[in-house]
């Protein structure tokens, strides 16, 4: 019976109580949970185990056949919590002064929470949704998606078979600007790039220093590569969001949100934009950040060589030849560039679902807009693309004035307000439930 199904927000505490720290994932018990929640709801199931032994669960709620099918997907991995100073227990999925607090609660089992909850309450109902309703529980989306959803779109395509749209993450929390709430849906996102760029020089005794080494190479490259912008590209996708939000403020702030799309001026205006500006700034570049070094293996031994690894991301329609040569021009070229990683991004962003999620969030929110967001990181979402999946990040969650999201993701005491989790769940439920045929022409 639906009322006796846990709610999202108890759900949710489960979830976190399963150390899922990716490397190494383990996540075997938490989706091993996953699947007698969706087995007690008479929801059909299957795990499917990648090469690397990492389970992966897909679900399918057969529909009325009046709408094509719509996945949701996420992920259970979660990223470490080494040398952070959590106030609480990581792992303790506590619901403490309004918020549940853990690690993952923001990234993303908070998000599979509320669709675990949304399918079961559609399951429950006792009359089928219009179509198709496909969960996708993976694995190894923290450390690149391999044995998740790379695992999935390769070796079982064939189970998203007539799927076009899905429902997953990085977007639908809410963001406060000048008294304006606006609800970012993320539709695009910018490539993976991960580079190693490698130096070389005379090496010897660490008591005989030389001149020229490939470590003082290497750290004039680094600071070279801090001092200097990367070139300046506003994207259709980047042109996209900046409208929308433009149209969404209106006054001032619009047209300021407007014109920092015109070249002269978006340096400066991103600078003063606040957290608008810490969306926006790093989809209009591509970017290279250091995130490893490597030298010696030894105190006394001057290496002969040096590397940094460099996390490249790319803006839609740029190659990893584009990032070398940017990169080149600014802070010199190393002797070897080699890319570690590559993930091509999803296509031209399909829009024709995008009108269903605005209207229904603000129909809950009123006054408030759902505005396209440009992801400067990057999901899932492309490994899905390779099948025609067009994904919305679309967990809604209407957040406190001064909750800082994008500072609490990845970050010591994440934690999301247990209303938000209840209010999402209730989204997406409200989304399967208007699944129409005639919503999914393209614009």
């Amino acid at each position: 019976m639906p009322d006796m199904q846990p709610g999202p927000v108890e759900i949710l505490q489960k979830l976190l109580r399963f150390d899922t720290t990716n490397p190494p994932g383990n996540e075997g018990d938490c989706i091993a949970f996953v699947s007698g929640l969706l087995g007690a709801a008479g929801i059909e199931h299957m795990i499917l185990e990648s090469p690397g032994g990492r389970p992966n669960l897909v679900a399918r709620t057969p529909g009325r056949g009046e709408a094509p099918p719509l996945l949701l997907y996420g992920h259970a991995d979660v990223v470490t919590v080494e040398g952070q100073p959590w106030s609480r227990d990581p792992f303790g999925g506590e619901l403490h002064e309004g918020y549940v607090w853990g690690r993952g609660a923001l990234d993303m089992k908070g998000g599979v929470a509320m669709m675990l909850s949304a399918v079961m309450r559609c399951a429950g109902r006792g009359s089928r949704p219009p179509g198709d309703v496909l969960l996708a529980i993976v694995a190894d989306e923290e450390s690149g998606g391999e044995e998740g959803a790379g695992f999935l779109a390769d070796r079982h395509g064939n189970l998203f078979h007539g799927v076009r749209h899905a429902l997953g993450e990085f977007g639908g929390f809410s963001v406060n600007v000048s008294g304006k709430r606006l609800y970012p849906v993320q539709v695009a996102e910018k490539q993976v790039c991960w580079m190693r760029a490698v130096f070389r020089g005379p090496g010897g005794h660490g008591s005989m220093p030389v001149k020229n080494g490939a470590i003082a190479r290497l750290a004039q490259f680094l600071r070279r590569l801090e001092a200097r912008r990367l070139p300046l590209h506003v994207t259709p996708h980047a042109r996209l969001m900046f409208d929308a939000v433009s149209e969404s403020l209106g006054g001032l702030r619009g047209l300021a949100c407007r014109l920092a799309a015109v070249p002269l001026l978006t340096d400066f205006l991103l600078e003063r934009a606040g957290v608008l500006g810490r969306f926006a700034a790093p989809v209009l570049r591509n970017t290279a950040t250091p995130t490893t070094l490597r030298g010696s293996g030894s105190m006394n031994v001057i290496p002969g060589e040096a590397s940094a690894g460099l996390d490249g991301r790319l803006l839609p329609g740029f190659s990893p030849e584009d990032l070398m040569r940017e990169i080149g021009a600014v802070a010199g070229r190393p002797d070897e560039f080699e890319v570690v990683r590559f993930y091509p991004g999803p296509p031209e962003p399909d829009m024709s679902l995008f009108g269903l999620l605005a209207e229904t969030l603000r129909e809950a929110d009123p006054g408030a807009d759902a505005v396209p967001f440009f992801l400067a990181g990057a999901t899932d979402a492309h490994h899905f693309s390779r099948l025609g999946i067009q994904t919305y990040g679309f967990l809604p969650m209407p957040l406190p004035a001064g909750f800082d999201f994008i500072g609490t993701v990845h970050a010591a005491d994440e934690r999301v307000p247990a209303e938000a989790v209840e209010f999402g769940a209730e989204m997406m439920a409200r989304v399967i439930g208007r699944m129409r045929a005639g919503d999914l022409r393209r614009l």
